[in-house]
């Protein structure tokens, strides 16, 4: 056995036996952890070149791969996976050696890699890629007809990763600096990417789109949209100057996208308002319609939303608000600054890019129809928290944590801004995060202790509460000659948080433990603020 198989039979091996306790396999460590077949070597640029061919639901293509050595190693560890196949790797001219295995395929280099030196790699692929039942959650390739019988495709990945479809280094923690992708279709269709349009060369039969992206970009974020497609454009005035929002979809739409789609300046106005400027200006905005409901793909947002205000129709709060804006317009557009901008370094984070992000619609709310109504959508959605595990995940295996991400993180994050007392302060707490963490992946401590900071309060036993536990706090209280006594039952330990109530008409601030404590008031009743995702139990005296 060659020393470069023994080395990754002793790796697989040794993440067998870590993972197994855990009821995961080799193959997720692999896919979900920085290997020492990837951390040797620092993403810079893909140059992607992809022929997809509708009739036979297959592409092909190559992967131009340029990196950085930053260690020594001659081991490289690539993701695609099956049936999609890895055919061949070149590097100055010489096919290497591909150690298959799984999803992750293992190139053996010939060259001496020089640290600090700029290097790359060709791979090609191709085949049949998996196709997505049930986008965007399943992930795939969704092979569609549109209303006059053309094809109609598009890709989503979050999850899945986008080595379903094509090899990267597929971990969020390395994104790459820039992208450009070419893209063959059939010659009557179009093809949207991500970033800027380059180029269009056309020939007898099909047409190339090539699409550059300047700023870092996750690779589930790279998508392909393919379609008969219209487009129509504005010039958005924002923070950082003049941003070009553009709007592709299918030609029996285009009436309605160009109503329905006036939510996309709003949204805009709005968030440049919360989070600071939009983070890729050079990349433009894209609103893209697909055959799913839509993804946060990267200055290519995707939309499926049928052009109806809520989610397909629908009030996820049931408080009316809901209904006052396109859901997936204001959603996916938010993951610009909270996924795409600030992204989590390892998916059993996503609470980074969904909890921020299900928040957002309520700060959208906010922006145009005020506190209170954003106040009562964020709490509306509390009923769709299933509290059934962790909003953390597993580490190093590619596992997310609850679906509660969503509304427990963003009710969650609205009790944080009760916290700050002031919201001019949490308006510049979420523009300083969006600075500081700009263009950066992240990771939860990340976060955690720049909140803590920047609120000047312990947030620790906050965080492990509402991240990672599934208990709710329960404040007991009764009162007993105008003496208010009050504990935290049901809490993690050393579990403090400060909470408002109301008595006698007038707002007043606790500061709970577990342990019993008294306050004077001059009420037989309170109010518990309901900003506060917390149960309270009134005990008898």
């Amino acid at each position: 056995m060659r020393r470069t198989q023994i080395f990754i039979f002793f790796f697989l091996l040794n993440t067998y036996v870590q993972s197994r306790a855990q009821n995961y396999s080799a193959q997720d460590t692999l896919r979900g952890s920085i290997t020492p077949e990837r951390i040797w070597w620092d993403l810079v640029y893909y140059d992607l070149d992809v022929t997809v061919q509708p009739k036979a639901k297959s592409i092909r293509g190559t992967n131009t791969i340029h990196y950085k050595v930053v260690s020594p190693n001659n081991i490289m560890q690539i993701d695609l996976q099956p049936p999609m196949k890895l055919i061949k790797a070149v590097q100055d001219e010489v096919e290497l050696s591909i150690n298959h295995n799984g999803n992750a395929h293992f190139i053996q280099l010939e060259k001496k890699q020089n640290i600090k030196k700029i290097e790359q790699i060709i791979l090609h692929f191709e085949g049949q890629p998996k196709e997505a039942i049930n986008a965007p959650w399943d992930g795939g390739f969704s092979w569609k007809k549109d209303y006059n019988g053309n094809d109609f495709i598009a890709t989503s990945c979050q999850g899945i990763g986008a080595s379903v479809w094509w090899p990267n280094k597929d971990h969020m923690y390395d994104e790459v600096d820039s992208l450009q992708m070419k893209i063959t279709v059939p010659k009557h269709l179009k093809a949207v990417g991500n970033g800027r349009l380059r180029k269009v060369t056309k020939n007898e039969k099909t047409a190339s789109y090539t699409w550059f992206v300047s700023n870092p970009i996750n690779n589930y974020g790279v998508n392909i949209n393919i379609g008969d497609y219209v487009d129509f454009s504005e010039i958005y005035n924002g923070e950082e100057g003049n941003l070009d929002m553009h709007y592709f979809v299918l030609k029996d739409n285009l009436n309605k996208a160009k109503k329905q789609f006036l939510d996309a300046p709003k949204m805009m106005k709005a968030f440049e308002y919360w989070f600071g400027p939009y983070p890729f200006y050079e990349d433009s905005y894209k609103l893209v319609e697909v055959p799913y409901l839509g993804m946060e793909h990267q200055s290519s947002v995707t939309y499926g939303n049928h052009y109806k205000n809520g989610y397909l129709g629908r009030d996820l709060s049931e408080t009316g608000w809901g209904l006052k804006f396109d859901f997936i317009i204001i959603h996916e557009s938010g993951h610009e600054w909270f996924a795409n901008n600030i992204t989590n370094k390892d998916i059993a984070d996503m609470w980074i890019h969904e909890g921020f992000t299900a928040y957002s619609e309520n700060l959208f709310l906010d922006y145009y129809y005020g506190k209170e109504a954003s106040s009562e959508y964020v709490i509306g959605t509390r009923k769709r928290i299933r509290n059934d595990r962790p909003i953390i995940g597993n580490y190093n295996v590619n596992a997310e944590g609850s679906s509660d991400m969503y509304y427990k993180g963003a009710n969650m994050i609205h009790m944080i801004r009760q916290f700050t007392k002031n919201d001019e302060k949490w308006r510049g707490i979420l523009r300083k995060m969006n600075t500081k963490f700009h263009h950066q992946t992240v990771t939860t401590q990340q976060i955690e202790s720049f909140l803590s900071d920047e609120i000047d309060l312990d947030l620790h036993s906050f965080f492990n509460q509402y991240l990672r536990d599934v208990r709710i706090p329960t404040l007991e209280y009764y009162i007993d000659k105008n003496l208010l006594h009050y504990r935290w039952t049901n809490v993690v330990e050393g579990f403090e948080i400060p909470i408002e109530f109301e008595s006698n008409k007038q707002w007043q601030w606790l500061n709970p433990t577990v342990s019993w404590q008294t306050k004077a008031i001059n009420s037989s009743t309170i109010s518990i603020d309901e900003d506060y995702y917390i149960t309270t139990k009134i005990l008898k005296k």
